[in-house]
């Protein structure tokens, strides 16, 4: 309550942490979670467990994905499979692509976090300066709103693979995924995970961007 609005950040919450001082006040104990669960403790556990359920899946199918594509803003999705895909030593590369308009905050973090959670899984656990990928041209320059690059990703991944991406997140990253593809960053011959964080649900509040085109398909 009170306090005014926060601009958009993906640090810590002067606001939560207001709350969890007045619950301790009242004699109560509060369990602090920072946005997206990322910049606490044990954030980047979760998709370093991910990452070994990929390689799980991919010995079940005999494949191997020498690529991962994640979407990053708060960081610890990207962290967790950094440290995951460092700690098998395979070789295989993971690409954030940035949609928080704040790059160089991301991946500061990012980094961060990875190399925290690589110390609690082992001390001598290093994550170098090279696996820490984070491309910044698809933001839009801004958190939350979409923009041309964002809208004809999303576009194409539902047309051609019936693939629901929202505005926010996965539409950043499709986007991303996409132009790495096409200027051949991504080369013939690669396997490409795309990790897909859901988001869906958004597209309700922003169904005004696709108004046109969903006239122009009545028509």
């Amino acid at each position: 309550e009170g306090g005014g609005e926060e601009g958009f950040g993906i640090g810590h919450k002067e606001a939560t942490r207001r709350v969890c001082r007045e619950v301790e006040e009242k004699g109560g104990k509060p369990y602090y979670i920072p946005a997206g669960a990322s910049d606490h403790e044990l954030g980047g556990l979760g998709f370093v467990d991910c990452m070994v359920e990929i390689a799980g899946q991919e010995r079940e199918l005999g494949i191997f994905f020498d690529t991962v594509i994640v979407c990053s803003v708060t960081g610890s999705s990207h962290a967790g499979l950094i440290v995951g895909a460092v700690a098998e030593g395979r070789g295989r590369k993971v690409i954030g692509i940035d949609a928080s308009g704040k790059p160089e905050e991301t991946k500061e973090q990012v980094t961060r976090i990875a190399r925290n959670t690589a110390k609690l899984l082992d001390p001598d656990l290093e994550i170098p300066d090279s696996a820490i990928i984070l491309d910044d041209r698809f933001h839009e320059g801004v958190y939350g709103v979409p923009g041309p690059s964002t809208i004809k990703a999303m576009q194409l991944a539902a047309r051609t693979d019936a693939v629901i991406t929202d505005p926010v997140y996965e539409g950043k990253s499709m986007a991303g995924m996409i132009q790495l593809i096409r200027e051949g960053t991504i080369g013939p011959g690669s396997n490409v995970l795309y990790v897909h964080l859901g988001g869906q649900p958004a597209l309700n509040a922003y169904s005004s961007y696709f108004e046109t085109e969903s006239a122009k398909d009545v028509q």
